[in-house]
């Protein structure tokens, strides 16, 4: 299926699609220990946010902005999006490329986060990538350098600082703990 083909594409209620390089996927709708790591770590960005306005424009999700692939016919609405500058008047989705993603593993969501996704955010020129596996208890930040991901693996108690956020400090443990209590 085109772009625009999906675009138009009418699905059935209680489900949401990506189009995965020309192939409609089925994603289901996450669970509450999805919901509850996507909620600490977005409370993590809008405190960074509401200190450094200056940093960050918009933290958005998976209903609230896409990342369109137009040549490899593929839509995706990832977790979460982090854009640290206002889109120009004349840009769309397709052009308006988010600083970092982040993706929260579900079941059954594995191999498009760890194996689909990654080239295409860094064709789409993400800077960085993180991959949020409760199930591992880990985080994968790919970050982009010199053309391809550099990966850093980061346990339960680890800290992430990422020079795209000025004093910004990730705390992976209330990711994991929120999981766990979900």
């Amino acid at each position: 299926m085109s772009l625009a083909e999906f675009e138009q594409a009418e699905g059935c209620e209680g489900s949401s699609y990506e189009l995965s390089r020309g192939v409609v996927t089925v994603v289901d709708v996450p669970n509450r220990k999805h919901f509850a790591q996507v909620d600490a770590i977005k409370q993590q960005l809008y405190v960074y946010k509401a200190h450094r306005p200056d940093q960050v424009y918009r933290v958005g999700g998976g209903s609230d902005c896409k990342i369109l692939l137009e040549d490899l016919e593929s839509e995706r609405r990832p977790d979460i999006a982090v854009y640290k500058t206002a889109p120009d008047t004349n840009e769309d989705w397709s052009s308006w490329v988010p600083e970092i993603v982040i993706e929260v593993v579900s079941p059954g969501s594995e191999t498009r986060d760890y194996d689909e996704k990654p080239p295409e955010y860094l064709a789409f020129g993400v800077m960085e990538y993180w991959i949020v596996d409760a199930a591992k208890e880990e985080v994968l930040v790919l970050r982009r350098s010199s053309g391809k991901w550099a990966r850093r693996v980061l346990k339960a108690d680890d800290k992430y600082k990422t020079r795209l956020l000025p004093d910004f400090e990730f705390d992976v443990a209330p990711v994991f703990a929120a999981a766990r209590s979900a």
